[in-house]
Parts: structure tokens; sequence; C-alpha cells
């Protein structure tokens, strides 16, 4: 069994990614891992080289920056990436999404026995989703709770909007990948780098998605989707944290929640009242 991992990365540095940590943490597991490394503004390609991993293979882009719409550059950037890798498993990573130590066996084990499972197109990653500190979490609807990261690489998949896996039956119509959920937890921490670097983080890639950016506060949230956190990070990200990460905010007393933020709400008391799951899940379940 042959196992890429893959990713695309541009302005890591400047931008407040933990993307060599993130890279670091799936290298044990992985045959290879390819990158789309676009030309930016800081050291983010010298910062991959310093790896010094031979398994690394940087594959140098530029970005379209007249590709405004849906994030679809996004998805150009992975899909170079993804077309250059030559395992059986192709393995998605984000720049601020890092895997735990204790969860590398179990994601290698469920590589290896559902390789010649036809049912199994993929494997599905549970969440956590930092918020504001390395200490509280998200659950909420609107956040993923689950999702790919890991698909079968003689599928004819392709990511529309770079995020979600499609697998397409013709030149017209596809479907979400047939995925098994597997007891490993992906750590996204984009949202616990400091207030400075998210602003100037959505600042920039928000002309990709064709919208404007206001300024973000921490503090404008809805508390009741915030929970603590009680388990433990990756043990790679411990400089990063006590570095870069955001220690402490504070909630806006003065924040209304919004309506679509009242709409989560009360999908949550739907789950909780049906023990319900509505969270929107890109990927048919196998068990």
């Amino acid at each position: 069994m042959k196992v890429s991992c893959y990713t695309f990365i541009r302005n890591g540095e400047v931008l407040g990614y933990p993307f060599i940590e993130s890279i670091k943490s799936a290298l044990p597991i992985c045959d290879e891992f390819v990158i789309a490394a676009g030309k930016g503004d800081d050291h983010t390609r010298k910062m991959i080289e310093k790896i010094g991993n031979k398994k690394i293979r940087i594959i140098d882009t530029i970005w379209n920056e007249g590709q405004k719409t849906g994030g679809f550059v996004y998805a150009q950037q992975k899909m170079i990436a993804q077309y250059n890798c030559t395992g059986d498993w192709a393995f998605y990573l984000e720049g601020d999404e890092v895997l735990h130590e204790k969860d590398l066996d179990t994601i290698y084990n469920a590589m290896k026995e559902n390789l010649n499972d036809e049912r199994v197109e993929a494997l599905a990653f549970h969440y956590h989703h930092f918020y504001g500190n390395p200490q509280t979490i998200i659950n909420s609807p609107a956040w993923c709770r689950s999702g790919v990261r890991i698909i079968k690489n003689n599928l004819r998949a392709i990511a529309m909007d770079g995020l979600h896996f499609t697998v397409m039956i013709n030149h017209k119509n596809g479907r979400w990948p047939r995925g098994k959920k597997i007891n490993a937890a992906i750590y996204h921490y984009g949202y616990v780098r400091s207030i400075l670097k998210l602003q100037e983080k959505l600042n920039k890639v928000s002309k990709y998605w064709g919208t404007k950016v206001d300024h973000h506060s921490y503090g404008d949230i809805d508390p009741e989707v915030l929970h603590p956190f009680s388990g433990t990070h990756p043990a790679i990200m411990k400089k990063w944290l006590q570095k870069d990460a955001q220690k402490e905010f504070t909630l806006n007393p003065d924040y209304k929640i919004t309506k679509r933020e009242k709409r989560h709400r009360f999908y949550l008391k739907l789950e909780k009242w049906f023990n319900l799951d509505l969270n929107k899940k890109h990927y048919k379940t196998v068990k």
C-alpha cells in the first residue's frame, strides 16, 4: 500500500498557518507528501524545504488572480497537488489541519483494512474546531463535524470548491464519495491563530470567494456553540500554540446573534431532543 499526502499553501507564514506542523504530523504515515506551493510574499517555500524530508515533493504554482468565484482557485490548487499523487490513497490536509500522534496507527490501519473493500471509497474524520483559544471548541450544525480527508486515488474525483470531494459519474454528473468514518480526528486551528493574523487572512482570501470581509472579532459569536476542550493537543503543536495562537478572547455582551445562528440554535435543540445530527455530510456513510 502506498499513501500520498498532499496540500496546497501560499503565504502560510504571513497568514499564520501552522502548515509546517500540519505537514510534519502526517509524514510518519505517508510515502510521499505532494505540496502545491503558490508563489507568494513570504518564506513559505523555504520553510517547507527546511523540513528536509525526502518524502516531500514541491510543485511550484502561480495562482489565477482573476478567479474570484466560489473559491475555485482553491480547487485548482488542490487538484494540482492531487493529480500528482501516485499512491493508492490520496490524503488531503489543509494548512491549518493537524493530526494527533495518538491517531496515526488508527489512520494507517484503516487505510490498510479498507484498501480492497470496493464499498469504501474514502475515509472520514471527526473534527475538533478550536475557536478563540486552544481550550475552546465549536459544536454547531454550521461547522463540519465529520468530513472526508482520505480518498482512493483510482477514483475520478475532483474538488469543485477546494473543500469536498465529488466523484464524477460522467462529464455531467457527480456524487459524494462512499466514506467510512474512522475513530480519528482532524485538529483544526484556523480560528485559534492570533486575531491579527486571522483578519489578515480573511482580508486576503475574500476576493477569491467574491465576498467582502468586515472587521472580525472572536467575541462576536453565539456563546451556546462554544464548549471547553477536554482532550490533548498534538505534541507537535506545543510551540505554535505558545507562540502564535490567540490565548484568550472575551465574548461581546452587545453582540446580537444572526438569523443563521438562531436557526442553528434551533437545530441544536432538535438534535438534543431527538438524538439527531443535522450537520450536512459531504459523503455517503458506509458502515
